[in-house]
């Protein structure tokens, strides 16, 4: 039989049949070894055949082709990939000027992996009850940044927000939700559904960080449409970015790049980089060119950064 996998535990899977019943399922060994580097073959999202055995059993066989997917390199081997969400529309990354801070670098980096594998991606601005005025401006130049690049992004507090704020951005699509940990995912989802649909965590006073209060990937419905929730991540190392095709994941830096005087031009030191002109002219944020130089460090030296 035939369905969508809805929930990932690490040892066992949810999957929602065609038929609209849930069975948990599981994998083979075998599946780890046929060409997926990867510590989660199976994600939250993808089509599979499921297969019943005599004993009751259920055992996923084959995973169907993927419309696209999200994925980073994994923390725990730095060589394999950890999937986070396959065959969805949009990425919503939340993210958060303090409480904690979300570096441009997180930003930048899931942005480009969302380029690389044409995901649409929103940023959602949380938090903004917490903020200081200087941080509230601090937020406006973010938003102003992303924007003029193209990004479409939304500025809320999750505590106090009401879903039909969000739900416009979420209807009809297959959502991934996103970010550092801390930010305010589960508070949000909780918010959107009315009820208290996964756990919420504080943040530590001692290094304004967050906690882990998701601890595995999941699939809930709307309406119309579907939110996948994942773990918070603190970390997004690129996994599989060519050096050659890094400019062509930040939007910004590619469009200036055809001005460069050479067609293979890596906008660090060559002569007549239209790039670099840019950066000194302003037209292009210095942070920006930082992240793009941190996915060159990733292509050279095979690095989780």
């Amino acid at each position: 039989m035939r369905g969508l996998v809805i929930k990932s535990t690490g040892s066992c899977y949810i999957v929602r049949m065609d038929d609209g019943s849930d069975a948990e399922c599981h994998i083979k060994g075998n599946f780890r070894i046929r060409g997926i580097r990867s510590t989660n073959p199976v994600a939250v999202g993808d089509f599979v055949e499921v297969q019943t055995l005599a004993d009751g059993t259920k055992w996923i066989t084959e995973i169907e082709d993927r419309r696209n997917y999200i994925i980073r390199r994994s923390t725990n081997l730095s060589k394999e990939s950890h999937i986070l969400a396959a065959n969805i529309d949009q990425v919503a990354l939340i993210v958060t000027v303090n409480h904690p801070v979300t570096s441009t670098t997180f930003i930048d980096r899931f942005l480009a992996t969302c380029e690389a594998y044409r995901v649409r991606a929103i940023l959602i601005f949380n938090k903004i009850d917490l903020l200081t005025e200087e941080e509230l401006a601090q937020l406006a130049e973010l938003r102003a940044l992303y924007e003029s690049i193209g990004y479409e992004t939304m500025e809320l507090s999750a505590i106090s927000c009401q879903p039909l704020d969000v739900m416009p951005l979420l209807e009809g699509k297959t959502t991934l939700l996103s970010g550092n940990s801390g930010v305010g995912k589960s508070t949000l989802l909780n918010a959107l559904f009315g009820r208290e649909m996964t756990r919420t965590g504080k943040i530590s006073d001692a290094h304004d960080k967050g906690m882990h209060t998701t601890t595995f990937s999941e699939m809930y419905f709307l309406p119309d449409g579907a939110i996948i929730d994942t773990p918070g991540i603190k970390g997004f190392g690129t996994i599989d970015f060519q050096r050659e095709e890094v400019s062509h994941y930040f939007r910004d830096i590619f469009a200036v790049s055809r001005d460069c005087r050479f067609g293979n031009c890596t906008h660090t030191n060559e002569p007549g980089c239209a790039v670099q002109e840019a950066i000194i002219k302003g037209s292009i944020a210095i942070s920006r060119y930082e992240s793009y130089l941190s996915l060159l460090g990733d292509c050279d030296e095979g690095k989780y950064r």
